[in-house]
């Protein structure tokens, strides 16, 4: 089975890391999961989330007396969806980016908005406000010369829209279509293999 993790609160920078962290260890014991990413205003370079979320089994530690135990154990090992839309924009537009730039997963739902030029530089007013400017922004190794995601967001693998008529049935188009491509994956996951037969002693 597949679970379901929302990062719609990530944009509270520390707290939506704890946040990650708890929904995502709670469902270790998934074959798959969905990431819900929608509405992500960001706040954070989240490379953490996909390192978490591109773990592969490397091994399995058998101990004597108890179940078997995957290595790294903090992971999720079968397939991964991530749903995406257009108000999900600077760490937000990472994220996926990231996901998509390490091959993790399919993406479902709308291109984000496209702003991932950071804030380096808050200037305090008199009045309690303050003032921000553009401080600095992302280019890409595999295209060099060329900066990432401004002015145009990340473009989903499955390009599905919250049609209004079907958002107020109850039915949630992008969540659904990443369900039946979570399923679809889920046939070809073979799994954690059986622990092997001890070797026996040669004398």
């Amino acid at each position: 089975m597949s679970a379901v993790l929302e990062v719609r609160d990530l944009r509270k920078s520390f707290g939506g890391i704890v946040a990650f962290d708890k929904q995502f260890t709670a469902q270790l014991d998934k074959e798959g999961i969905i990431v819900d990413e929608r509405d992500n205003s960001g706040g954070q370079i989240p490379d953490f989330y996909t390192e978490k979320l591109k773990r592969e089994l490397l091994a399995i530690l058998a101990p004597r007396d108890t179940a078997d135990i995957p290595w790294p154990p903090v992971a999720i090992y079968g397939p991964k969806v991530m749903i995406v839309n257009e108000l999900a924009g600077s760490g937000g537009d990472a994220f996926p980016w990231f996901f998509h730039r390490e091959k993790i997963g399919p993406i479902v739902g709308t291109r984000t908005w496209g702003g991932l030029v950071g804030i380096g530089n808050v200037q305090p007013l008199r009045d309690g406000g303050f003032v921000t400017a553009p401080g600095f922004a992302f280019w890409s190794t595999d295209n060099s010369g060329e900066w990432i995601v401004e002015q145009h967001g990340v473009d989903p693998d499955y390009v599905v829209s919250e049609r209004p008529d079907l958002v107020v049935s109850g039915h949630d188009p992008q969540l659904e279509k990443a369900i039946e491509l979570a399923k679809e994956a889920l046939k070809n996951y073979k799994g954690i293999s059986a622990r092997p037969r001890y070797p026996s002693v040669k004398e």
